[in-house]
């Protein structure tokens, strides 16, 4: 369940604080024992692929850590999660968003029967399950906590900029619908899926719940789902 007002209010004020330090610490600690911390950072990279990627070296990404861009989108992800309602076991919030030919629909469209539907807020294919695919909005935006030689996408500033950077995912042929969260970022909102997250849904409820990502987006938790 959200929080009320005054006390959601008095929450971020201390997501605020933590993450402020956090940030000034790692910050410090970068500066004092750089060789440590850019060690420790590759460990994290090595669970979502960016070290075993040819085309972007850590050079790339890890000088961005603890930047103002950085602490700005890390606030932002923290006080998302504040305002989550999806639970395990839970009723899923049934989000609107909108299909890439721009007709407005929302996720329980996506559900057949008791198949359970897989959200990917990023894109893997199963012959037993449904997928969907919601694009949110930019965790690395180029006018954002930029990374270099990244794709070169601004942060949306409106519906259309959105479905635009859809279709650069769509041009990878993923197997499944992709759709685009409104503007509102309800979907990212109520499942608290930024930067990237996995739900499995079944029959109106949340079956699986994954960590929040990048560090904790485990596909291979879903793969092992008995439903699925």
């Amino acid at each position: 369940m959200g929080l009320p007002w005054p006390g959601l209010w008095l929450k971020r004020l201390w997501v605020l604080v933590q993450v402020a330090v956090e940030v000034a610490t790692g910050k410090v600690l970068m500066t004092l024992f750089p060789e440590r911390i850019k060690k420790n950072i590759l460990a994290m990279g090595e669970k979502t692929g960016m070290t075993r990627n040819p085309q972007f070296s850590h050079d790339n990404w890890i000088p961005t850590f603890f930047s103002t861009q950085y602490f700005w989108f890390v606030l932002k992800v923290r006080w998302q999660r504040l305002e989550e309602t999806a639970e395990l076991g839970g009723l899923a919030p049934d989000c609107s968003v909108v299909c890439l030919s721009g007709e407005k629909c929302t996720i329980w469209d996506f559900m057949q029967g008791n198949r359970p539907l897989v959200l990917n807020f990023g894109s893997y294919f199963h012959p037993m399950a449904d997928f969907l695919i919601i694009y949110i909005e930019e965790a690395h935006a180029s006018d954002g906590w930029a990374f270099k030689n990244n794709v070169d996408i601004r942060q949306h500033q409106n519906l259309q900029d959105r479905m635009r950077a859809a279709h650069l995912l769509l041009a990878k042929s993923p197997q499944c619908p992709v759709v685009v969260d409104t503007m509102q970022n309800q979907s990212s909102q109520l499942y608290a899926a930024l930067p990237e997250r996995l739900y499995v849904l079944q029959e109106g409820r949340i079956l699986y719940k994954g960590k929040p990502g990048p560090w904790n987006y485990n596909p291979e938790e879903v793969r092992a789902i008995p439903q699925l």
